[in-house]
């Protein structure tokens, strides 16, 4: 395989190691690793982020050119992925990007690496998605469909797409004063969940990366790819999860078919965009007062555009 991976991992050994058997029998040329350190109050945190990246280095038994990226202190979530992210675009053009959690069926690397050559010079699409997130199959005659929102539980992207990403969001307090925001999002439900969070997000220290490259990817009119069926099974649920300690968001893991059949148009498909708005946005949400740590608690499982 010929597009480079890059692989986010941390404390979780038997993840790690599932999901890294996976890339070894992909036989990526390239791999680059990325790792946070341990927090220092968690008792025996240290052993397990030293016994992740001893898979690695212990496991990389083809011709590989592995570049590692790992901390020595804990920089959390938030920080650690996003910088990981930066540094492995900054050395490759594309990347495919797993975390230790997303456990792949081998045609996700054969699909991802056809679609990125398809689209790597079309400004149109951000991201190859691995699975449509709301449920393990969707509703169409192509191999994929198109939308604004992209999951990451398993996906690919290019240097020119990840270089609008902002941890920061330093542009949503002008872009929410201009009023913007009602012609690119419809529902009005979506429009309070996204302002709330959005408003989290900016105002500092954030605990989460993936927001922000959903807003990215929103706001700079790029379309992400979504699959008909599921290619990533997350095995990360439990009390060792960052975000996903629990969920009945269980997906199964599915072999695409080949060759793909691509669309007709590159548009967004409105029943998935409507069945993922309202499966992240429910209409109960308006019957409250929402307050940004409350959005963010709701909408942190489903609402990974």
């Amino acid at each position: 395989m010929k597009e480079a991976v890059a692989f986010l991992v941390f404390n979780r050994p038997e993840c790690t190691e599932r999901t890294f058997a996976e890339i070894r029998r992909a036989r990526p040329q390239r791999l680059f690793v990325v790792a946070d350190g341990p927090r220092l109050s968690r008792t025996g945190e240290a052993e397990k982020c030293k016994a992740v990246r001893e898979i690695i280095d212990n496991g990389v038994d083809w011709p590989c050119d592995v570049e590692r990226n790992y901390s020595n202190k804990n920089l959390g979530c938030a920080s650690r992925l996003a910088t990981g992210l930066t540094w492995a675009f900054s050395r490759a053009e594309s990347l495919i990007v797993l975390e230790d959690d997303c456990l792949p069926d081998p045609s996700f690397f054969v699909y991802c690496e056809e679609l990125l050559s398809k689209y790597r010079h079309d400004a149109r699409v951000g991201q190859i998605c691995g699975t449509p997130f709301i449920k393990s199959k969707v509703d169409t005659e192509f191999s994929y469909l198109y939308s604004r929102y992209g999951p990451i539980w398993g996906w690919a992207s290019w240097r020119r797409a990840w270089s609008y990403y902002d941890l920061e969001l330093r542009s949503w307090p002008q872009l929410k004063r201009s009023g913007n925001l009602g012609s690119i999002i419809n529902s009005q439900r979506e429009r309070v969940v996204r302002s709330a969070l959005y408003d989290k997000l900016h105002a500092g220290n954030p605990s989460t990366w993936d927001f922000q490259w959903g807003y990215a990817k929103l706001f700079n009119s790029m379309l992400s790819v979504i699959p008909r069926v599921s290619l990533i099974e997350n095995i990360g649920f439990g009390q060792e999860a960052t975000h996903t300690a629990t969920t009945s968001q269980v997906l199964g893991r599915f072999e695409m078919e080949f060759p793909l059949h691509h669309p007709d148009r590159v548009i967004p498909d409105m029943l998935f965009e409507t069945a993922f708005s309202n499966h992240c946005a429910p209409s109960s949400l308006t019957k409250v007062k929402l307050r940004a740590a409350s959005a963010l608690k709701r909408v942190r499982r489903c609402f990974n555009p």
